[in-house]
């Protein structure tokens, strides 16, 4: 698979606003490829990604537009469809009526907006993939609500939520490895640098997000580092055994390399790190950390306690209790493939879902050779 930097893309809920964000460093954000022919600005038809997975429940309605594509409207609420899934095997009713009402809002504002059913693209993942129940859950959704998920493998997932974020990498460096975190699993792709172009080298999903995790190690009370560095190791096993030639490594040793983290583990600690009296997308996403920042951030949160982590208002009470699994994932991560740089990512699967649409629908359709006769 080769890939090249993509359009940059803004997932902020505001209305109409231009993908094209100043960036945090003070640098516009890159054009990136252009989409090709076809109507963009307000001619442009609109689409939708919606992506259910084990915590959260996320959609984005987006326009194409010359630089990428134009955010309409956005939505996200925790839901913790997985809750309890890694003990019993399947979907908890009351997760299912929690998802259920996130996928309803959903639908009613796909209506609203009007987005076409073909340019809807809805998804699942882990939670669904896992569950005894996932098909009979999305079913019920299909009934109910008319929307049609669709429930994608981990290496669709770990591709979408690749080229979500291709825009981040650096041109510069040989090798970059996307980690993103889930609530039920990690998917992790190792990229290596071809002329203008990455080529993947290997992925890996590992059964293990921040709901799994957290509930694997319940918080105790009292001293953390014990119990973080527990969850820290339960991670480091579970990506012991990496599809990709040893010698990659190096590169990251080297600092040659560095890692993009697209989910709400690393966000967090970009948030806590730069002290944000409220989440800010244009200050986080696109942020470089350094390996020590990350570790420091973490020290913070295990220092605030539970109370104090529900009230920081980057993280709030729903995230309060998995915000250091989600740490403890992306500190195993450093500790396997050690680079001092990280780049935080807040977009992935919906913006690559958006943007794979967006590309198929402007290809140009095949002429067929009418026959002689």
């Amino acid at each position: 698979m080769k890939v090249r930097p993509m359009p940059e893309t803004d997932g902020t809920p505001r209305r109409d606003q231009r993908s094209q964000a100043r960036r945090s460093d003070g640098q516009s954000a890159a054009n990136g490829t252009a989409l090709g022919s076809g109507a963009s600005g307000r001619d442009a038809p609109l689409y939708g990604a919606l992506d259910l997975g084990t915590n959260n429940c996320r959609l984005l309605i987006a326009k194409p537009a010359r630089d990428g594509f134009r955010v309409v409207d956005s939505f996200s609420r925790i839901v913790r469809l997985g809750e309890g899934l890694s003990r019993t095997g399947s979907l908890d009713s009351r997760a299912m009526d929690r998802a259920y009402e996130a996928l309803a809002l959903c639908g009613e504002r796909v209506a609203r907006k009007g987005v076409e059913s073909s340019r809807l693209m809805a998804v699942a993942t882990q939670a669904c993939r896992q569950a005894e129940n996932g098909p009979a859950f999305i079913e019920r959704v299909r009934r109910g609500t008319g929307l049609n998920l669709r429930i994608i493998d981990p290496v669709e997932e770990a591709r979408l939520a690749v080229r979500g974020c291709l825009n981040l990498f650096d041109p510069s460096v040989e090798a970059v490895l996307v980690v993103d975190v889930g609530g039920g699993s990690t998917e992790l792709n190792w990229l290596s640098r071809q002329g203008d172009s990455f080529v993947l080298d290997g992925w890996m999903s590992a059964p293990v997000g921040v709901v799994t995790l957290a509930e694997r190690h319940p918080e105790p009370a009292g001293d953390l580092e014990a119990w973080y560095e527990a969850m820290v190791s339960d991670m480091g096993a579970a990506i012991a055994d990496t599809p990709v030639d040893p010698a990659l490594r190096d590169l990251f040793t080297g600092g040659r390399a560095h890692m993009v983290g697209t989910s709400g583990a690393i966000t967090s600690l970009a948030g806590i790190h730069l002290g944000l009296k409220r989440y800010q997308r244009n200050l986080v996403d696109g942020l470089w950390m350094t390996r020590s920042e990350c570790e420091a951030a973490a020290d913070t949160l295990k220092r605030m306690g539970a109370a104090g982590r529900a009230a920081e208002p980057c993280i709030g009470p729903d995230r309060a209790d998995l915000v250091l699994a989600g740490a403890a994932i992306m500190e195993a991560v450093q500790r396997a493939w050690p680079t001092e740089r990280v780049r935080v990512a807040d977009r992935g699967l919906r913006e690559g879902l958006l943007l794979q649409q967006m590309r198929d629908d402007r290809k140009p359709a095949r002429r067929r050779r009418r026959s002689r006769g």
